[in-house]
């Protein structure tokens, strides 16, 4: 619902400028608007400002969220860690929260009970109750059907084809949405960070993996199939290095966290045995590389060089005005924006001004951000009998 979005942004505000800002006529905008507070997800408040000014007849008001309307939780799965955070129906953070993966695959129910005992800690945070809870919206890494939460792969889960929003809806007694998590991240980005004031933006995420999503008209896009678009698993060399998806040649295994630790543990000559966990491993490549070792250096600007070509293949299709790398361990100096840029311009396409492109680290809890926006979206539909969407 974009006018419940923006009103959600920019409130409190008046029906006449949502109108006008949005490009709606004020008559759909008051009928849309007067369902929204039937619902109990919007109220009018007295505008203060305009008071003064019209002391005569109904007094102006201005459109705001009902923050106490319902909670909604998001969680986001990962092979090293679960983060959440439990949000009111105005977007407020209220509580958060971070437990290590057991396991870098469980089965589907194992997962399920883990979301459970996260949600149950936000809400004891909090002092709200299970029957404050609209939804809970849950990302992960992998190839997710939003719209019937069917997850075909996830490096999560150890099974595959699992029907995971419905289970989830099942097991914890709430409605539960499902989605990838990089388009969460621009989910998150549209709602709270960089991309409110676009109308078309993409971002790209480097971490455990490589994600992509692209906002257009406001809106995440995920193609026909739901799937959205994935640029982590587009093939840079064919036969080329295994990917965790288990196809060869994928961006994603020149550019992620693991395949950086793959090369810096045969540049640093360690055995298996002896080989520390992956972000201590980049690390000491770093470490080596700073210290004037040519060889680990080269592991870097390899991965810059591919990332490079990424993006630029991002421009080629999309042209969007701004580019975000997003993330919550963006930090090494081959993701600097300026040098990004320069090797950028050997693969893009010459035709116009190229976007702005902006690093935006936010931290760990980016992710379950997203989460917590999407099970705004699908609990503020549920309200109003409505098919999810985010």
């Amino acid at each position: 619902m974009r006018v419940f979005d923006y009103i959600r942004a920019s409130g409190p505000v008046s029906r006449a400028r949502v109108a006008q800002l949005m490009g709606i006529s004020p008559g759909t905008i008051s009928t849309i608007t007067a369902e929204l507070i039937e619902a109990g997800v919007l109220e009018e408040l007295p505008d203060r400002r305009k008071a003064s000014v019209s002391p005569r007849g109904r007094p102006p008001v201005s459109l705001a969220v009902r923050a106490d309307a319902f909670v909604v939780a998001g969680i986001k799965l990962s092979i090293r860690d679960r983060t959440a955070v439990l949000l009111d129906c105005a977007g407020n953070r209220l509580a958060a929260a971070q437990a290590d993966a057991l396991s870098g695959s469980l089965t589907p129910t194992e997962q399920i009970d883990a979301i459970g005992e996260m949600v149950e800690d936000l809400l004891s945070q909090s002092g709200r109750l299970r029957s404050d809870l609209g939804a809970i919206g849950i990302g992960l890494p992998g190839f997710v059907q939003h719209a019937t939460g069917h997850v075909h792969w996830s490096p999560v889960l150890n099974e595959e084809r699992i029907d995971l929003g419905r289970l989830a809806t099942e097991r914890l007694g709430v409605p539960v949405t499902v989605d990838n998590d990089a388009n969460l991240v621009a989910l998150a980005e549209l709602w709270f960070g960089l991309g409110r004031e676009k109308a078309d933006f993409a971002v790209v995420t480097v971490e455990q993996g490589v994600g992509f999503g692209v906002v257009l008209n406001h809106e995440l896009f995920r193609g026909s199939n739901g799937f959205g678009v994935e640029l982590g698993h587009t093939k840079v060399q064919i036969d080329g290095a295994l990917c965790r998806c288990g196809q060869r040649g994928c961006l994603e295994a020149y550019l992620a966290d693991y395949a950086i630790a793959r090369e810096a543990a045969v540049t640093l000559k360690l055995t298996e045995t002896a080989q520390p966990p992956i972000p201590e491993l980049i690390d000491r490549l770093r470490t080596s590389a700073d210290a004037g070792d040519a060889r680990a250096a080269e592991v870097f600007l390899r991965a810059r060089r591919h990332l490079a070509a990424g993006l630029s293949t991002v421009v080629n299709l999309f042209n969007p005005t701004l580019l975000i790398l997003s993330g919550g361990r963006l930090r090494y100096d081959w993701l600097d924006a300026e040098d990004l840029l320069a090797e950028m311009a050997d693969f893009t396409i010459k035709a116009g001004d190229p976007p702005a492109l902006r690093i935006h680290e936010w931290g760990d809890q980016l992710w379950a951000q997203g989460a917590a926006a999407l099970a705004l979206s699908h609990a503020t539909d549920v309200e109003l009998g409505l098919e999810a969407v985010a």
